[in-house]
């Protein structure tokens, strides 16, 4: 089990978690499982969904008396590999198209936290991915809310140019707007060996969002090697961060949340 303390919030990502369940069920099972919140990748299969497919989504999760905390910008096809459009000239138009959806989505549940992929090389265009950037930075102002930039791992996403700490940094720092900030996957982080718990302490002013899964294997939390209670710890006392911490993390079967009752 894993020591939880005091100050810490969780919400459920729905696109990793009860994917035994259709999409508009899973909003209903994470508030059954004791979450007030939840998250999601780009839930449709196109950039600008109809109005029934997205007021079937706002329904389902008001329904179930959850918030929605954070969601990605449509990333192209990430079951088949693809993670994100920001970068990608072939992939460019299909982001600015979806940026008002998803800022309009967003704004009617509350959500604050939009992540936007950077897109798989090799061909990929930094220039382009700081006007992207700006753009959905600048939307996403309208709502209040912060477009986050995250790191991968490059094991599992070899194509994926910012698999860094440091990279993400960069780039936000070149986007300049004040509501783009670092989304700390920490899963990603550790398993490209950064410490951790040293970016807790040292950047934590710096995260618009944090997600967790245990390396290896991804799974939850006591699953792996990763210090979470000491990793928990540090992310309550974090002067910094007040947001809410993701579970991207996967699980089969009864269980799934047990470490939370340590």
């Amino acid at each position: 089990m894993t020591r939880v303390p005091e100050g810490l919030t969780f919400d459920v990502n729905l696109s990793i978690l009860f994917t035994g369940l259709p999409l508009l069920e899973r909003p209903a099972a994470a508030a059954k499982a004791g979450f007030d919140a939840v998250e999601l990748w780009w839930p449709f299969g196109g950039p600008d969904p109809s109005g029934a497919e997205l007021a079937a989504l706002r329904q389902a999760v008001e329904d179930a008396g959850v918030r929605l905390v954070g969601l990605n910008f449509d990333a192209g096809d990430m079951a088949a590999g693809e993670r994100g459009l920001l970068a990608r000239p072939d992939g460019s138009a299909r982001f600015q198209v979806n940026i008002d959806a998803a800022v309009r989505l967003a704004g009617e549940l509350g959500c604050t936290v939009l992540n936007a992929l950077y897109g798989n090389g090799p061909g990929t265009d930094r220039d382009l991915a700081v006007v992207n950037l700006r753009r959905a930075a600048d939307a996403a102002a309208g709502i209040g809310a912060t477009v986050v930039v995250e790191a991968l791992n490059s094991h599992e996403n070899p194509r994926y140019p910012i698999t860094s700490s440091q990279a993400a940094f960069e780039l936000i720092e070149q986007v300049d707007r004040a509501n783009v900030a670092f989304l700390a996957d920490l899963y990603h982080l550790h398993r490209m060996g950064e410490d951790v718990l040293a970016l807790i302490d040292r950047h934590a002013d710096r995260f618009g969002h944090v997600q967790i899964a245990d390396d290896p294997g991804r799974g939850a939390p006591g699953s792996g090697r990763m210090p979470y209670g000491e990793i928990f710890a540090r992310l309550a006392a974090a002067a910094g961060y007040r947001g809410h911490v993701g579970l991207e993390y996967r699980h089969e079967g009864p269980g799934a949340f047990d470490w939370r009752r340590a």
